[in-house]
């Protein structure tokens, strides 16, 4: 079985092409490094002894990416991560959100559509339930008003899954996940953002290790129990599992409808200042923070309802935010030694 996973040189996506790669699957990745480096083939080639085969190229460039789906037609699936991300950047430079994010997925679904490839596992976020009126989540909690170009880019590119899916033969399964943190367990893949990290846990790590002067925590007046936001963060390596899992049920007819929609997540909330606490814990440092104004964008408090996710695609989050938070730690002690 042959799996094209787009963003494959990113944070989750490489985690996605380890655990394919594990699971017997071919892999190719299309990525435009962006936001990640070349190398990253080679650290996973190190920890499965596979190279996947990789292409270097934007995927919002129509001729390069329909000429890829091509000669590419034998694909049995697309795992579909390559977009932007940081919330606060969107809301900055919203046409650049849309532009990238909108255009990619629309060429990657005629790609598709030409060369008869049926299968598709998306990248989708919690941010597509804005701020919810209940706790946790549940797959069919209304999509409420986005509260960020990027949050409104995936409600967009679902909502565009699911109208081509009406009207051609392509499956679709859209993972909504909350937020990915933690690395490999063998620190040779992680988190590595280009430039300043948008990511609180990528932040925390680089503040320990002296790269950032001192970490910002946005916000204490929420109305949570100590103030700062709360997510639902689940480690990348759980996260990389369930996609594997989406994939297989696509390509061996498992689906139960054209377009399955599964929260992924731990089910469990954490406050920004726990995640400081545990890390703390953890790594025997002291974090070096400051409360500041909140940020635009950011949702007060959001978690996952996960039974969907557990009972029907069969997969359910194991790490504890300590394991999470110590596999972020030593990524970045390792970064910090191959420098």
């Amino acid at each position: 079985m042959k799996i094209l996973v787009t963003g494959g040189t990113g944070y989750i996506g490489s985690h996605t092409v380890v655990e394919l790669q594990q699971s017997g699957y071919q892999v190719v990745i299309v990525d435009n490094l962006s936001n990640s480096y070349a190398s990253v083939v080679d650290q996973i080639e190190k920890i499965s002894g596979i190279r996947p085969d990789f292409e270097e190229f934007d995927l919002c460039d129509e001729k390069r990416t329909l000429d890829f789906f091509k000669r590419h037609s034998d694909l049995d699936g697309v795992i579909h991560f390559a977009a932007f991300k940081a919330v606060g950047e969107s809301v900055a430079e919203p046409l650049k959100y849309y532009h990238n994010n909108l255009q990619s997925l629309i060429l990657i679904l005629k790609g598709m559509q030409e060369n008869g490839i049926q299968n598709i596992v998306f990248s989708s976020s919690c941010t597509v339930y804005g701020q919810p009126d209940e706790l946790p989540v549940t797959e069919s909690a209304p999509i409420k008003e986005a509260w960020s170009p990027y949050g409104h880019t995936k409600q967009i590119s679902e909502k565009i899954i699911q109208n081509n899916a009406n009207v051609t033969d392509i499956r679709a399964t859209l993972l909504r996940y909350f937020n990915p943190i933690g690395a490999h367990e063998s620190a040779l893949i992680g988190e590595l953002p280009i430039g300043v990290p948008n990511n609180l846990v990528p932040f925390i790590t680089q503040t320990a290790i002296g790269l950032r002067e001192k970490l910002s925590v946005f916000g204490e007046d929420y109305n949570t129990p100590d103030g700062t936001a709360i997510r639902d963060y689940i480690h990348v390596v759980d996260l990389a599992k369930a996609h594997v899992i989406a994939v297989d049920r696509l390509v061996k007819n498992k689906n139960q409808k054209q377009v399955e929609v599964f929260n992924l997540g731990t089910g469990n909330g954490f406050s920004v200042l726990e995640v400081i606490n545990s890390f703390e814990k953890v790594s025997a440092q002291k974090l070096n923070y400051q409360i500041v104004d909140r940020r635009p964008g950011d949702v007060e408090q959001v978690w996952a309802d996960t039974r969907f996710a557990n009972d029907v695609l069969g997969w359910k989050a194991e790490k504890s935010l300590d394991e999470m938070m110590l596999s972020a730690w030593n990524w970045e002690l390792a970064l910090k030694k191959a420098k």
